[in-house]
């Protein structure tokens, strides 16, 4: 058990309920690049409406539906954006919804996930993703029983991560405070959205470029696997 594994043992042992980021700390939604297609859609889109003037370069190049998605948001200030967000709003939710249905568990996430459930913790998902595409994966592994709240993505891309509403909305919905909380999250605006709600974060990486974003963002407890996190916690010699 490496210092990082205890200190997120420690983090979980003192907390009275757990938020947990969807899309890396639960499964790989799109898994290998799979989500370019869902980009590219959604570009398609931006086009259509005649807002290719708000995408710069490498937004035009992104992979990340999210990324096309909060460009066009922020064009709001120029121009009514209103019904080509909805429209593309409705298309990620759909593409996200699909793609639940093949995501890739991250390894012993349901085995943490059920440990810590039955230790009492609470549970709730805090997602950049739709609530909906969260709820249909954890349903088909039985594991929605276990949360208590799922929260996501509203019609507002700009309360998104690392916005800390969905953090918040979360902790209203569980009648909790932030000191009664930690969020394991794999991206630097989890770690950002953490610390401006004032919980505690476990960054999980399961690469260096995971690792190294996550730092970026100000996460000092980092772990690659959850192999450590479940079960005695090993007496210190």
């Amino acid at each position: 058990m490496t210092t990082a594994d205890r200190r997120a043992r420690e983090l979980l042992d003192g907390a009275a309920c757990v938020l947990f980021d969807f899309d890396g700390p639960l499964c790989r939604l799109f898994p290998e690049g799979a989500s370019a297609p869902l980009a590219d859609e959604v570009r398609n889109l931006v086009d259509k409406f005649g807002l290719g003037g708000v995408l710069n370069e490498s937004q035009r190049a992104s992979i990340d539906p999210h990324v096309v998605l909060c460009a066009v948001h922020r064009a709001r200030h120029e121009r009514d954006v209103t019904e080509p967000l909805a429209v593309m709003e409705a298309a990620v939710t759909a593409g996200e919804l699909s793609a639940a249905r093949s995501a890739w568990p991250t390894p012993r996430a349901d085995a943490l996930v059920t440990w810590l459930a039955r230790r009492g913790a609470r549970l709730a998902v805090v997602t950049n993703n739709a609530p909906g595409a969260a709820t249909a994966y954890l349903d088909g592994r039985g594991l929605l029983g276990h949360f208590d709240t799922v929260q996501g993505r509203t019609a507002d891309p700009g309360l998104m991560k690392p916005h800390p509403d969905v953090l918040h909305r979360a902790l209203r919905a569980l009648a909790l405070t932030p000191a009664d909380a930690v969020m394991i999250g794999d991206t630097s605006t989890d770690a950002t959205a953490a610390r401006a709600a004032g919980v505690p974060f476990i960054g999980y990486a399961r690469n260096a470029r995971k690792a190294h974003g996550l730092r970026t963002g100000g996460a000092d407890v980092i772990v690659t696997s959850y192999d450590h996190l479940t079960g005695p916690l090993p007496t210190r010699r």
